[in-house]
C-alpha cells in the first residue's frame, strides 16, 4: 500500500493542527532569515525552514501573510511569498515593495 502524502497544516484536523503547532512552537527558533536585498522596485529576502517544519508548508500554492505567520515566520508587514522555489520547498521567497 503506497504510503499517504503528507498533509500541510492547513488541510490538517483540528487535532492534527494542534500537534502541528506543538512542532512549530519548537522549531521557530530555528528559523532562519536572509539579509534584505534589492533591485529598482522590491526588496526581497528568502526565510529557510527546518525540514521538520517545511513540511507543513502548502507545495502547490502560495500562503498568505496570515498563513506563513502561523507557521512561525516572523517579520515585519507587507512581505509578500511570491514564489515557490520547487528544487528548495524549505527555502520561502519573500518581497515588498520599496519604500
Amino acid at each position: 500500500m503506497p504510503a499517504k502524502p503528507a498533509q500541510d497544516f492547513f488541510s490538517l484536523d483540528a487535532g492534527g493542527q494542534r500537534e502541528a503547532l506543538i512542532i512549530i512552537k519548537k522549531l521557530q527558533c530555528k528559523i532562519l532569515y536572509s539579509d534584505k536585498y534589492y533591485d529598482d522596485t522590491f526588496e526581497y529576502r528568502h526565510v529557510i525552514l527546518p525540514k521538520d517544519l517545511a513540511r507543513l508548508i502548502p507545495t502547490s500554492r502560495l500562503m498568505s501573510e496570515m498563513e506563513w505567520r502561523q507557521l512561525g515566520v516572523q517579520q515585519s508587514q507587507g512581505w509578500v511569498h511570491y514564489m515557490i522555489h520547487k528544487p528548495e520547498p524549505h527555502v520561502l521567497l519573500f518581497k515588498r515593495p520599496r519604500t
